[in-house]
């Protein structure tokens, strides 16, 4: 059996390195499948960051969930800026999809309260609303995305924000009204994400720039991710340049944040 599970994480490994190389197009090779679940993924830098979504592929694979990605993805985008973009509305326009995960912009939803009601919740509803009449029975799944590693990068003079502790309480806050709101589902990374930190401080999650994931956060997300869309445990398979004992740590606090 353990030969199994390691021969299954070799495989992984290599399909992250080689598939990593390949375009957005390219990383359709799943939708032929019938009995595809169909993810249609819209966000920036903190979810193709080590390709986030092939990840969540790649785990429900091997836990035989065969998964259909397609992403609208653009570093440093907004759901506003989303919502400019033609791609977007001819995707959701298609329909039948089984879920949209949509994850804004990495600062803004620490702002106050005033900045996220003008800026991030109109356009959230109006992606909601439209994924919802294109496909009926859709689970919208928004992304709750990290605090930065020492408070907002972008040092704005909201006081709420200047340190990791409250730029993730507001995060968290923003996240949970907007899915409630809208009627759809939390991804609690930011929970996880914060758990991590708290209990394995050990862990590093950020790369050098204090705010985008490393290897490790991205495993955190896209564990956290999949096992929203399960709604259940799974087989985690790691990628290669973690070992097993911080991905059992990671595997658990998502498992955790989810429940």
């Amino acid at each position: 059996m353990r030969f199994i599970i390691i021969l299954l994480m070799c495989l992984f490994s290599i399909g992250i390195h080689v598939r990593a190389q390949y375009n957005t197009s390219e990383l359709k090779i799943h939708q032929e499948r019938p009995d595809s679940v169909r993810i249609l993924w819209i966000g920036n830098s903190f979810t193709f960051y080590n390709d986030v979504p092939k990840m969540v592929e790649n785990m429900a694979i091997l836990n035989n969930i065969p998964l259909s990605t397609t992403r609208i993805l653009k570093g440093g985008e907004s759901f506003k800026g989303h919502l400019q973009n033609p791609e977007l509305k001819h995707q959701l326009e298609k329909g039948d999809w089984d879920y949209v995960v949509m994850q804004e912009f990495s600062s803004t939803p620490a702002y106050s309260t005033k900045f996220t009601a003008e800026n991030i919740f109109p356009y959230a509803a109006e992606i909601d609303s439209l994924a919802k009449k294109h496909s009926p029975g859709v689970e919208t799944i928004y992304y709750m995305t990290w605090g930065h590693k020492n408070g907002n990068v972008r040092q704005t003079d909201y006081p709420l924000d200047d340190t990791y502790e409250l730029m993730q309480d507001r995060i968290i806050t923003t996240y949970i009204d907007l899915a409630y709101e809208n009627g759809g589902t939390v991804a609690p990374v930011g929970i996880a994400w914060r758990n991590v930190r708290d209990k394995y401080p050990e862990i590093e999650l950020y790369i050098e720039d204090n705010f985008h994931p490393s290897l490790e956060g991205s495993y955190l997300a896209a564990l956290t991710l999949l096992g929203t869309i399960v709604k259940n445990e799974f087989i985690p398979i790691p990628p290669n340049g973690i070992d097993e004992t911080t991905a059992g740590k990671l595997y658990r606090e998502a498992i955790n944040a989810i429940k």
